[in-house]
């Protein structure tokens, strides 16, 4: 199921589909790129950040740019 990064739960993995906007080189030097795997492991209330895993490091996202990151999801 393809789903914005920002909707994903909590411990929920899927593979990035698409990177919209202009977001595209900022998140590749997160390690944030098609086909790579990440892994939800905070989502902080009310427009908060959120906290993901790639490669096995973990990076705080601002919750616009989440919504530009579509995933698949299981």
């Amino acid at each position: 199921m393809e789903k914005s990064l920002s909707e994903m739960e909590y411990d929920e993995t899927g593979s990035v589909k698409k990177i919209e906007g202009s977001l595209r080189g900022r998140l590749a030097g997160m390690g944030i790129r098609d086909g790579k795997v990440i892994r939800m492991i905070t989502k902080q209330p009310i427009k908060g950040p959120v906290v993901v895993e790639v490669d096995g490091s973990s990076t705080s996202l601002g919750l616009g740019m989440a919504k530009e990151i579509i995933v698949e999801t299981d």
